[in-house]
C-alpha cells in the first residue's frame, strides 16, 4: 500500500505563488512517476502536470505551461508542484498520485495512477 498526503494549499490572490507537496509513505517511489491533478467544482478531474522517475521528463497541461512547476526529492519520497501568477481558474482541489511500473506514456490520464492522496484544496481569489 501507498500512502499520499497532499499539503500546502490555501487561500491565494491572483497572481501570488503557492508550493504544494506531496509526501508518500508505504513504498519507495523514486523508481515511479508521480502526477499532480485538480478538480473544480461541477467538473471532472484534470490532468495539471507529471513527472518520471528521475525528473527528466515533465509534461504539463496547456493550462499551467510557463507557470506551474513539478519536481520531485526521492530522497524525501516527495514531490513538489510550484504554481505561480495564479489564476482564479486554477481554484481547484488539487491531488497527487502516483504510477507504479516503468511506462510514463499517457501520463495525462488519470486512469493510469494507481493511488492518490485525498487532495489539498486552492482558492484563487480575483
Amino acid at each position: 500500500q501507498v500512502q499520499l498526503v497532499e499539503s500546502g494549499g490555501g487561500l491565494v490572490q491572483a497572481g501570488g505563488s503557492l508550493r504544494l507537496s506531496c509526501a508518500a509513505s508505504g513504498r519507495t517511489l523514486s523508481s515511479y512517476a508521480m502526477g499532480w491533478f485538480r478538480q473544480a467544482p461541477g467538473k471532472e478531474r484534470e490532468f495539471v502536470a507529471a513527472i518520471n522517475w528521475s525528473g527528466n521528463s515533465t509534461p504539463y497541461a496547456d493550462s499551467v505551461k510557463g507557470r506551474f512547476t513539478i519536481a520531485r526529492d526521492n530522497a524525501k519520497n516527495t514531490v513538489y508542484l510550484q504554481m505561480n501568477s495564479l489564476k482564479p481558474e486554477d481554484t481547484a482541489v488539487y491531488y497527487c498520485a502516483v504510477r507504479l511500473g516503468a511506462i510514463f506514456g499517457d501520463s495525462g490520464n488519470p486512469l493510469k495512477y494507481h493511488y492518490w492522496g485525498q487532495g489539498t484544496q486552492v482558492t484563487v481569489s480575483s
